[in-house]
C-alpha cells in the first residue's frame, strides 16, 4: 500500500504523486482509491487501491536505474514492423509493460520511422504519450526541470537514431 507522498509510476500515464486517498461508494460497494497527480501535465486520476498492482503501478526508478536506461539508448536495436497495425500492438505493448527500456525502444523506434519516412497522427501520439511517460520518472526522481529532461533525451535518441 502507498502512502500520500508516495511517488509512483502508472504504466500508461508516467510518474506522479500520491496526494490523497478517499473512499467512495459505487454500486452499493465502498472502494479505496488513490488520487494521482502528474506534476508534469497535471494529470489527476483516481487509482482504486485493490486494482494497482493489476494496473501495474509500480514505484520510480532510482537516479542509478535512470541513468542506466538513458545510457544504454543508443544500444537499443530499432525493430519496426512493415506493417502499421502490428507495429503500433507491438509498441503498444511494450509501452504498457510499465519498463522504461521497453519505453525507450518505442520512443527510439517511431523517432527513426520518423525521421525515415514520418509518422501517421496514431504513431505520432503514441511518441509524445511515451516521451511523456519517460520524461515524467526522469523530472521526478532527477529533479530536474522538464525542458532539460526533454532536450537531453531527444539528444540521446538521435545518437542511436542517426546511427541506425
Amino acid at each position: 500500500m502507498y502512502l500520500i507522498g508516495d511517488k509512483v509510476v502508472h504504466p500508461m500515464h508516467g510518474a506522479g504523486i500520491i496526494e490523497e486517498i478517499t473512499e467512495e461508494r459505487l454500486g452499493g460497494k465502498t472502494n479505496r482509491y488513490y488520487v494521482f497527480r502528474m506534476p508534469v501535465c497535471g494529470l489527476t486520476l483516481k487509482l482504486p487501491v485493490e486494482n494497482c498492482a493489476a494496473i501495474g503501478i509500480r514505484t520510480l526508478y532510482t537516479i542509478s536505474q535512470i541513468e542506466e536506461v538513458l545510457g544504454h539508448i543508443p544500444l537499443l536495436e530499432v525493430e519496426m514492423t512493415a506493417n502499421w497495425n502490428r507495429r503500433y500492438r507491438e509498441n503498444m505493448e511494450r509501452i504498457k509493460s510499465g519498463e522504461l527500456i521497453k519505453v525507450a525502444q518505442v520512443i527510439k523506434g517511431l523517432m527513426w520511422r520518423d525521421k525515415q519516412r514520418g509518422l501517421s497522427n496514431g504513431e505520432r501520439k503514441m511518441l509524445h504519450s511515451a516521451k511523456q511517460i519517460l520524461l515524467s520518472e526522469i523530472v521526478l526522481v532527477c529533479d530536474t526541470p522538464y525542458a532539460d529532461a526533454e532536450k537531453h533525451l531527444n539528444q540521446t535518441m538521435m545518437i542511436g537514431v542517426n546511427n541506425a
